[in-house]
């Protein structure tokens, strides 16, 4: 288990800090942060969340998924490394 988490259904709506604020009842966080389109900076709906310990992000993850942030229900796992793919143009 590590301590970065991913975190899908995301609001459009909320930011980085509305993030951090969400987990903070799980421990705490060490960055979170929602990714944008690159060509329009709006939130693709998806981010990471970093917890300072690997028990805070397992009760994170126990604790947070399927629930409903700003209207939306959330999806909570252990963030996988990126793998190679090919570039879209």
């Amino acid at each position: 288990m590590n301590t970065k988490l991913y975190v899908g259904g995301i609001p459009y709506s909320a930011n980085d800090n509305d993030l951090q604020v969400f987990f903070s009842s799980a421990g705490t966080v060490v960055s979170a942060k929602i990714i944008n389109d690159k060509r329009t900076n709006r939130s693709k709906g998806f981010g990471f969340v970093e917890m300072s310990s690997e028990e805070e992000a397992q009760n994170a993850i126990d604790s947070l998924n399927n629930k409903e942030m700003m209207g939306r229900v959330i999806k909570v796992s252990e963030a996988k490394p990126m793998e190679n793919r090919s570039r879209r143009f």
